[in-house]
Parts: C-alpha cells; sequence; structure tokens
C-alpha cells in the first residue's frame, strides 16, 4: 500500500467515492458531481499548504494513479474550539484488504511521529460497521453518539478519539 498527496488528476476517484449512492449511504447519500473538480483543487491547495494531509490510497505502489480509496486528518472548528478529525473512504471492489485500517494507522503514526495534530476524533456512522472496527482495532476509544453534520446534512455518528502520542503502539 502507497499513500500518496491528493493531485488534481484525482476528480474521477472524488466521483466515484462522493457521488455514489452506496459509497455515501452512512453520509446522507451521494454528493452532486458538479463541484467535484473545485473540491478536488481546494484539496490539493489545503494538502500543498500542509493544512491537511490529503491522502489518496494506492493498494498496489506501481500503479499509483489507481486509487483505492482516501485518508484525510485535518482540523476544524467544532463549535467549542479546534478538533482534529480522520476520515477515510475505501471503494467497494479495494474493500475487506486491510487497507483503510492500514492507512489510517499510518496517517496516525505519522501524525505522532510530528508531534502533530493532538488528540485525533473519527465519526464514522453509527451503522457503518466496518468503520467503527476500524476504530476499534487501531486503538481508538468510543466517547459518545453524536449528531454531525456533513455537507449540509445531519446525521448519527459514534464519536472515538485517540492520542496517537500516547495511545498508538
Amino acid at each position: 500500500m502507497l499513500l500518496r498527496d491528493v493531485l488534481l488528476d484525482d476528480v474521477d476517484a472524488y466521483v466515484r467515492m462522493r457521488c455514489d449512492p452506496v459509497m455515501m449511504a452512512d453520509l446522507g447519500g451521494p454528493l452532486p458531481r458538479e463541484g467535484m473538480a473545485d473540491k478536488v483543487r481546494r484539496d490539493v491547495e489545503q494538502a500543498g499548504a500542509d493544512l491537511a494531509w490529503i491522502k489518496m490510497i494506492v493498494a498496489d505502489p506501481g500503479t499509483p494513479e489507481v486509487v483505492a480509496g482516501t485518508v484525510t486528518l485535518w482540523s476544524h472548528d467544532a463549535g467549542e474550539g479546534p478538533v482534529s478529525e480522520i476520515g477515510w473512504m475505501v471503494l467497494p471492489e479495494f474493500q475487506g484488504r486491510g487497507l483503510g485500517k492500514r492507512a489510517v494507522r499510518t496517517v496516525l503514526e505519522q501524525a505522532r511521529d510530528q508531534n502533530r495534530w493532538g488528540v485525533v476524533h473519527a465519526f464514522p456512522a453509527t451503522g457503518n460497521a466496518a468503520s467503527n472496527a476500524i476504530c476499534r482495532s487501531v486503538g481508538f476509544r468510543f466517547r459518545s453518539e453524536v449528531q454531525v453534520t456533513f455537507a449540509g446534512r445531519v446525521f448519527r455518528t459514534n464519536q472515538w478519539s485517540i492520542d496517537p502520542g500516547a495511545d498508538l503502539t
């Protein structure tokens, strides 16, 4: 597995992940295709400025253009101050191979090694068994069920947290 920064050429991967009803079932449904190129451009800018780690998951390093998914770590204001959050998506044909878990762990190890981001939170939908299992297996601690807004939609999630510096072994 390889993690690489998002590129302007990743629009098709974003469309496959964010505009697909199955991929977005736990996130309120598919997003419109219009705007994906702009979203990729903004993400490339954020990653280039080192304001967020926006990584594309590549199953085979020999074919870095074939994207299996994405893992992102960023900070945002959650109303009570900044929160570091990690999120991930793995395309259906790559699911069940452990890529999501390895990608999440790799990014958290990098956060630990760079002493960056502090406590990291994840908010998988309550019904997303695979993502909640990744949280458990990587070492996140379950906090509570909360309502989260994503792309203007509110849904129930499990809130998990991990301190990479203290909790990763």
